[in-house]
Parts: structure tokens; C-alpha cells; sequence
């Protein structure tokens, strides 16, 4: 056979057996995997490109007569209806019974489910089609990555009731996850905000079957309500929220419990700017929520945020975990977490006091503006002087360019 001369060639030889399956669901999970190829590709607005992608395909095979290429036409235009000249697109006399079902189902039911931290949450919705004749009853679920801001990944496959019996099962004895039933909006709304985000990542989560299944997920996405407002990311706190915060934490027994004394003078300074970088983290996440601590989400504060984004002195960092081990117990009872998740949580911490104290002295993982402001500190220039700043940005020009700050 021809080496195909396209790519809608390359799909429609892929597509060579669309009309030998046995139901609805089977080419679309089939015309899915096919356009994911195109969506794992594109660089950016990946959603876009699939759209672009289909409406070149329906324009380039519009005189095929092969029943394998006028079924994957209806195929590719269920899943993208908006695609330009999908709304045209008709099955052939010889295209299989189940092509009038391509996309006729209906919702049975919403639910999510995720750890009691907040640090993701799943989104599972089942559908079943309009006659049975389509393919069996199957879930569409919705991974969201809060400490990310994106849909991490997605999944439509089946058997629909035991998917949903695996998840009551998983979560059942498990004290630090939680499952409840979901408002179709809602989870709309939610699961597009965060997948337009994965639409435009120049680089996709390596496993899961995001790619072959956005599609279809797009596809059953769109059958669900959507939400009265649209969904946003969350806002972070003002100023003033900021200071009542502060304020009810230092007069909390977590604070008090880790000897974080607002009397203190000598440590004062010190306490409220490990504070603030605290809800600075906090406010960089999309998902943004300063009560919002988890063992993954104090990692990526105390091994990786503070070193690129701070300048600690030794007081700063002497005192950062302590201030990160009340603040999270402070959060975990304000969210009332269990007892158990809240001594995860700082046991975690504990244990990364070591790490934190290695990357600290070394500077590993300085950005280079950081390193810079590190060793003006270091050099003893007062930052506010902007005579002696100038001359310190001229004496030290060349490495400062070397090193990209």
C-alpha cells in the first residue's frame, strides 16, 4: 500500500476499520485516540488546533465515498461539532447502524472526590446513550491538580457502574480522602477553566491518557449545564485580609504552641517576613488559598519556592520552619482536618528541616536574581541606597550578566 501523502491521509489509513466496531463509544474512543495526536503536538491552544485540525480533515475528504472515510467524517464532527462544516456531515448509505448514536447520550449522574488537603480533586460524571444500541453506559473523570492550576488528566472508559463502585470503595476506609455527589455546573465549569489552562501548557503531563481522551471528554463535557458565572481562579487575600489572618494566628495556641511570640522583639522582624512569604506562596497558586497546607504543598514551599523566590537571612531561616509548622496546624484545625492529616502534615515538615537547611546554605536552587540580591546583601550594600546600589551594579555588571539576573 501507498506510504499516506497527508496527515489526513495517515488518519484515514488508521481509520481504516471505523466501520468494523461494534458500537458508538468504540469510534469515538477510536476518532479521540486519532485527534490526539494532533492535540499532543500543537504548541499552543491545543484545543484550537483539534478544531482547525477536523475542519481541514472534513474539507480534504469531503468526495471520499469509502464507507471507512464518510464514518470517521461523522466521527471527527461529533466530537468537534464547532469545527468548521461539521454541522454538514452526513453518513453514507453504508455506514454502520451505530453512526446515527455518535454523541446522543445523555447524563445519569455527577460526582467528585479527593484528599481532604485540597491538593486535587477528582470529577466523575456517567453517561449513557439515548438507545442502548450506541454502546454501554460509561464515566468521563476529570483529574484537577489544585497546587498546579491544571487538569492533570482525563479519562472516559467503562464499565460506568463499576468505575463508580471502585471510587466509593477506594475512598470508604480512607480517613484523608472524601466522595460526595456534585452539581453538574459546578463540575463544568471547574473542569473547563482548569483544562483550557492544560490546553495551553507548551508541555503535557508525561503519563495518563489526557491526550487520546481530551476529545471525547470535550465531547461529553459540553452535554453537561454550565455554570450560571463563569468558574475563575480563586482570589488572592488583600491586604487587609492578610493582617486579620496574621493577627488570628499569632493569637492562636499554634502559635503559641511553637513559641511564635509577637512580643518577641528580637525575632520580630523575622516572624512576620517568614509570614509573608507564607501567603505570598499561597497567593502564587492559581487555586489560591492561604489555609490551603499539605505535605506536597509545604515541599514545594520549604525545597523549592523560598530558595528561587527569597532572600533569608540566618535568622529567616532558622525560624521558617517553625513558622511553617504553626501556620499549618493553625490551617489544618481553621479547615478541620483530621487529626491524622494535620500530623502528616507536620511530620512531613520535620523531616525536611535537613533538606531545607542543605539548600539554604548551599544556594543550589537560587534563581539568578536571587543569588544577585544575595550577594549584595552578603557584600553589605543597603539595598535602598541607590548610590551605592549603582556601584555595586557596576562593579559586578559582567558576572551579573554571566549568571542572567
Amino acid at each position: 500500500m501507498a506510504t499516506p501523502q497527508t496527515p489526513y491521509d495517515a488518519v484515514l489509513h488508521a481509520a481504516r476499520d471505523v466501520t468494523r466496531l461494534d458500537t458508538a463509544l468504540d469510534a469515538e474512543m477510536l476518532g479521540a485516540a486519532l485527534l490526539g495526536s494532533v492535540y499532543a503536538v500543537a504548541e499552543i491552544d491545543r484545543e484550537g488546533a483539534v478544531r482547525e485540525f477536523v475542519a481541514g480533515f472534513l474539507a480534504a475528504t469531503a468526495r471520499r465515498r469509502t464507507a471507512a472515510a464518510k464514518t470517521i467524517r461523522c466521527v471527527f464532527a461529533s466530537l468537534v461539532p464547532e469545527a468548521e462544516g461539521a454541522a454538514k456531515v452526513l453518513p453514507g448509505a453504508q455506514a454502520p447502524a451505530w453512526t446515527e448514536q455518535l454523541g446522543r447520550v445523555h447524563l445519569t449522574g455527577t460526582w467528585c472526590y479527593g484528599d481532604v488537603y485540597g491538593d486535587q480533586t477528582s470529577y466523575l460524571a456517567t453517561f449513557a446513550y439515548d438507545d442502548p444500541a450506541g454502546g454501554p453506559e460509561h464515566a468521563l473523570v476529570a483529574l484537577i491538580d489544585h497546587n498546579i492550576g491544571i487538569a492533570k488528566d482525563v479519562f472516559v472508559g467503562g464499565p460506568a457502574g463499576r468505575i463508580v463502585d471502585q471510587v466509593r470503595e477506594m475512598v470508604a476506609g480512607d480517613e484523608l480522602t472524601w466522595f460526595r455527589e456534585e452539581d453538574p455546573a459546578r463540575m463544568h465549569g471547574e473542569v473547563r477553566r482548569h483544562l483550557a489552562v492544560t490546553d495551553d501548557l507548551g508541555e503535557l503531563p508525561a503519563e495518563g491518557s489526557l491526550a487520546t481522551d481530551r476529545a471525547l471528554a470535550g465531547a461529553r463535557l459540553a452535554l453537561l449545564p454550565p455554570p450560571a458565572r463563569p468558574a475563575r481562579d480563586a482570589t488572592p487575600l488583600s491586604g487587609d485580609e492578610r493582617t486579620a489572618l496574621v493577627r488570628a494566628f499569632l493569637a492562636s495556641p499554634e502559635a503559641a504552641r511553637f513559641d511564635l511570640d509577637p512580643s518577641d522583639d528580637a525575632g520580630l522582624a523575622s516572624l512576620h517576613f517568614c509570614l509573608s512569604l507564607l501567603l505570598d506562596h499561597a497567593a502564587s497558586f492559581p487555586d489560591a488559598d492561604a489555609l490551603r497546607w499539605s505535605p506536597t504543598v509545604a515541599e514545594l514551599f520549604l525545597l523549592d519556592w523560598v530558595h528561587r523566590r527569597a532572600v533569608l537571612d540566618m535568622d529567616d531561616a532558622a525560624m521558617l520552619p517553625r513558622v511553617l509548622r504553626g501556620w499549618a496546624a493553625y490551617a489544618a484545625r481553621r479547615k478541620a482536618l483530621p487529626e491524622a492529616a494535620a500530623a502528616q502534615t507536620d511530620t512531613a515538615i520535620e523531616e525536611m528541616v535537613p533538606e531545607f537547611a542543605r539548600l539554604y546554605s548551599t544556594g543550589e536552587r537560587r534563581s539568578p536574581a536571587t543569588a544577585a540580591v544575595a550577594q549584595l546583601m552578603a557584600d553589605g550594600v543597603d539595598p535602598d541606597d541607590p548610590v551605592a546600589l549603582d556601584a555595586w551594579i557596576e562593579a559586578n555588571r559582567h558576572r551579573l550578566a554571566d549568571d542572567g539576573a
